[in-house]
This record gives C-alpha cells, sequence and structure tokens, in this order.
C-alpha cells in the first residue's frame, strides 16, 4: 500500500528535515509500519497508542484494496462507496474534489485519522507523514518550506495562527520525494482544514505544474478547488501564492 514511486534520493530517506523541527515541549516519536513513517510530537509518549492506530487504519485500507484492487491504481476518481471505512470515503472524496487517484491522499489521511484520535490523550500533537502534516495547536507557529534544491529551501516559512488549527499542510514536489508527480515544481505546498483534501489538493497543483510558465494557471486551479485555504508554489527562484498564506522569513 503506498503511492507509486518516482524519486527516492538518500536526503529524503533519511527524513532529514525532522532534525531541525523545534516544537517546545512537545515529546517526539516515531511510528513505522511497512510504508508508514510518522513522526508524531506530543505533550506525552504516544507511541504505542500511535502504532495500535496506524494498523487500524492500515487494515482498514489493505481491506478494502483487496475488494477494490482500482483504488490503489487509479490516476483518476473512483466512485463513492458509502459502505467504506470512514477513511477510504474521505480519501475518496478528496479525489473526487481534487480530480487525482484516491491513493494521492494515502499519506494525509493516515496522518489526520491519527492524529484526529490521539488528541483525546494531547491538547496539541503533530502528525507529519513524509513531509505531510496534520498540526494541532494552541500556539502561533511557523512551518519551513522545504523546495529541494531550489534556492528559496528553507528560507521561508508559513505563519499558522492558532485559531486556524487543526490544519493540514502538505507539500507534493516533482523533484523530491517517492510520489508520483507529472510535474516539475520544487514544491506545491497545501494548506486545508482537511489533511485529506490538502493531500490531494498538492498531488493535483504539482501536476499542473510543467514549468514557469504555469504558475498563474496552477494558482488559478487552485483558487477553483473546493475547501483548500492556501497554497505556495516554488519552483527554482519563482514562487507565488494564493489565498491564506503569510510568508516569513527564516
Amino acid at each position: 500500500m503506498k503511492k507509486s514511486a518516482k524519486k527516492d534520493p538518500a536526503s529524503y530517506r533519511q527524513r532529514t528535515y525532522r532534525a531541525i523541527i523545534n516544537a517546545e515541549g512537545l515529546r517526539k516519536s516515531e511510528v513505522t509500519v511497512r510504508e508508514t513513517d510518522l513522526q508524531i510530537l506530543a505533550s506525552k509518549d504516544v507511541k504505542e497508542r500511535a502504532t495500535r492506530l496506524v494498523l487500524q487504519y492500515r487494515a482498514q485500507l489493505e481491506n478494502y484494496l483487496t475488494r477494490q484492487p482500482a483504488f490503489l491504481t487509479s490516476l483518476v476518481p473512483q466512485p463513492f462507496d458509502p459502505l467504506a471505512p470512514p477513511i477510504v470515503k474521505a480519501m475518496l472524496q478528496a479525489a473526487q474534489d481534487t480530480n487525482v487517484g484516491p491513493m494521492a491522499a494515502v499519506a494525509g489521511a493516515v496522518a489526520e485519522f491519527v492524529g484526529s484520535d490521539l488528541l483525546d490523550e494531547s491538547g496539541e500533537i503533530i502528525v507529519e507523514n513524509g513531509g505531510d502534516i496534520f498540526m494541532s495547536l494552541q500556539r502561533d507557529s511557523v512551518v519551513a518550506v522545504f523546495a529541494g534544491e531550489s534556492p528559496l529551501s528553507y528560507r521561508l516559512g508559513i505563519q499558522i495562527s492558532s485559531a486556524r488549527m487543526p490544519l493540514g499542510i502538505c507539500t507534493s514536489s516533482g523533484t523530491v520525494g517517492h510520489s508520483l508527480s507529472f510535474g516539475s515544481s520544487d514544491s506545491v505546498t497545501v494548506l486545508a482544514p482537511s489533511t485529506v483534501l490538502a493531500d490531494a489538493a498538492a498531488t493535483r497543483l504539482g501536476n499542473e505544474m510543467k514549468d514557469d510558465n504555469n504558475l498563474n494557471f496552477t494558482l488559478a486551479v487552485a483558487e477553483s478547488l473546493p475547501g483548500i485555504s492556501g497554497v505556495l508554489v516554488i519552483m527554482g527562484e519563482n514562487l507565488g501564492a494564493w489565498g491564506e498564506i503569510e510568508l516569513v522569513r527564516l
């Protein structure tokens, strides 16, 4: 159960960006179950519960895949299934809203469903799954933007108000990472109340970014997608933003 492979440089595999996270007062734990690789920040150690949740949601997805194998391989939306488990329903709906295959939302879906369940144990939670983030904090925060070899990588951050959380922050790239993208951007970062939707939308918008000439078109597509609140696109030295994006220098 994974997104289609494309690129997997060593720096990405090692999740080097995790070393720079600064979340004062929160404890870090990591949960790895086959393709799922979570870093979780919470007010206490939640690794045992988080592992059970990952196994639970992976089982739901894998059982569904045995009945509906097209769910795994399709690059276009699949029919909504009212009898599917909630995590599958969320992925099917996000795919329909953004015109991508449902597995484009898998990382965000796992992050959100695990993170939401953990909120009953910890008032503050960050779940990061391969760079896709479910975040619910009681403080304003800044999320650094990793954009591969772009000179803007780690030079900019997105200011996030606590009033906007829980929030999904998901990134697609045509130059970094293991997930399938038909675009060439260094990063397309999407903010949305739903991490599932943010992940699917990041894939859709990343696919639109073939070159610098597609920047304005990609932002216009972003404006047309329901439910997302902000988009930041970086390609080389160029960037564009739409919606509720407040940039800060790092």
